[in-house]
């Protein structure tokens, strides 16, 4: 009988039931709406091509310096380091789980002094001992220990989704403090064109007021928009410097062990290229954000079967075998002891309490999956936000750089003019404070337009791939 009921519940174990709803991805899902899986809205621009996005971006540039400073600091940035440590112990996480359906072994030993029952106290006892042990194998007949594991295996992929969302994150923080280092050197070159010609002025009028034709006026006025384009030069290299150490802390190293060889970059990289942008559907299937959420909600969905399982019996195969009796007989054949079969564990009243943590499951996965359509919807609208201000910007760029071209051509006219005095001093000046004006804002907008780039590329979501 003992035999027959072991190998039914053997035969069960075998075929395996499992509590509680198996994942998939909701069907009403936004990742498996139609709009959410087509082409951008803002992806028509002339700037971009439908091309899926390279896995390692920042190489478009086709800059080896910034290849190497991004796998340097993929390789040594703290967050990075954490989150790696974080992955490491959700990998640790998962062997716990797993260990759930090992044997379960008991060892065990006494001793002590027996008198017969009755006998007077002052009789001497005689010394007896107990060993023993015992082994349980768990069936997890109603899947608890299996859905545990899956729930810590699903909680361990978005904490490597975490850790890969850091790395796109560092990824597009280096490209961005290294074309910003060599943004303010644009900028600086920029301000020095001005600063030259300012100077160039200033020299004339002070020729023209010691020939007679100027007045002390004209050489204050000269001089003073001399120092006001001066004057704008320490906070343009106090950026450069900050890019700088914002790049050496982000690549692991103390900050005064910047890169110095950037002091000297005279402008950021360029795309040769239009830039990819590929399709909604990839943005869902890349983006870490994204993946963490639905990973997120497939361990909440497998944390119900765990709750689940608590209304059924624990059952498990087990045996146990031990020696006993006096110290004097041990080791003979009649003080062993075996036995063996299934072990019935069912904790009874909870099921309230049990049928409670089932609904709780429930309601978090319900929130999960709440999340999981908002990050869908949330890297959608990044990215489209995204490019449609990359596109605007090349549209303001354009027009600056012809604002700054006319302005240095009316600047060369006023020069020329006033030298064979046909206008005023007032129009020279005017002139250069416009180009300087130009020139301050085209540097801004060249270097906002590479930014820009860069929050397109952070939005798509790519650069975490090893």
């Amino acid at each position: 009988m003992r035999i027959a009921v072991a190998a039914s519940l053997l035969a069960l174990a075998v075929a395996g039931c499992t509590a509680g709803p198996d994942y998939h991805v909701p069907e009403h899902a936004m990742a498996n709406v139609p709009a959410a899986q087509g082409a951008f809205a803002a992806g028509h621009e002339a700037a971009y091509d439908p091309a899926p996005l390279p896995d390692h971006w920042w190489r478009l540039y086709d800059d080896s310096r910034l290849d190497g400073y991004v796998t340097e600091a993929l390789a040594a940035n703290t967050d990075l380091r954490a989150a790696d440590a974080n992955l490491k112990r959700a990998t640790f996480v998962v062997r716990e789980a797993q260990t759930g359906r090992l044997p379960i072994t008991t060892l065990s030993a006494s001793g002590g002094v027996a008198r017969p029952q009755g006998s007077v106290e002052r009789l001497p006892g005689s010394a007896v001992y107990d060993l023993g042990g015992s082994i349980a194998y768990p069936l997890d007949l109603a899947g608890g220990i299996r859905r545990g594991i899956e729930a810590a295996r699903d909680d361990a992929e978005a904490t490597r989704a975490a850790r890969d969302q850091v790395r796109v994150t560092v990824a597009a923080a280096v490209t961005r403090s290294y074309a910003a280092a060599c943004s303010a050197n644009r900028t600086l070159a920029a301000t020095q064109r001005v600063l030259d010609i300012q100077r160039q002025t200033l020299d004339v009028t002070q020729r023209l007021f010691k020939g007679g034709r100027g007045t002390a006026f004209d050489v204050t006025r000269a001089q003073a928009a001399v120092d006001q384009s001066a004057a704008g030069i320490p906070s343009i290299i106090a950026g450069r410097q900050a890019a700088l150490f914002e790049l050496a802390a982000l690549m692991g190293r103390a900050p005064a062990d910047y890169p110095r060889e950037l002091e000297s970059c005279p402008a950021p990289p360029e795309l040769t290229r239009l830039l990819p942008i590929g399709d909604g559907a990839a943005l869902i299937r890349r983006r870490a954000d994204v993946r963490g959420a639905e990973r997120s909600l497939a361990a909440a969905t497998a944390t119900i079967g765990v709750e689940t399982a608590r209304l059924y019996p624990q059952v498990s195969l087990g045996g146990s075998a031990g020696f006993g009796g006096p110290l004097s007989a041990i080791g003979t054949g009649s003080q062993f002891s075996l036995s063996a079969g299934p072990l019935l564990s069912w904790t009874f009243p909870n099921r309230a309490v049990a049928h409670a943590r089932i609904a709780e499951a429930g309601a978090a996965a319900e929130v999960a999956s709440a999340q999981f359509d908002g990050t869908v919807i949330g890297a959608l609208q990044q990215t489209e936000t995204a490019l449609s201000a990359y596109a605007r910007e090349i549209d303001r760029d354009r027009d600056l750089t012809r604002a700054r071209d006319d302005s240095a051509k009316a600047t060369d006219q006023a020069n020329r003019l006033f030298r064979f005095g046909r206008t005023s001093f007032v129009d020279v000046l005017t002139a250069q404070s416009s180009l300087a004006g130009a020139e301050a804002t085209l540097a801004a907008s060249q270097a906002e337009l590479i930014d820009r780039q860069i929050d397109v590329f952070l939005a798509l979501g790519g650069g975490w791939e090893e």
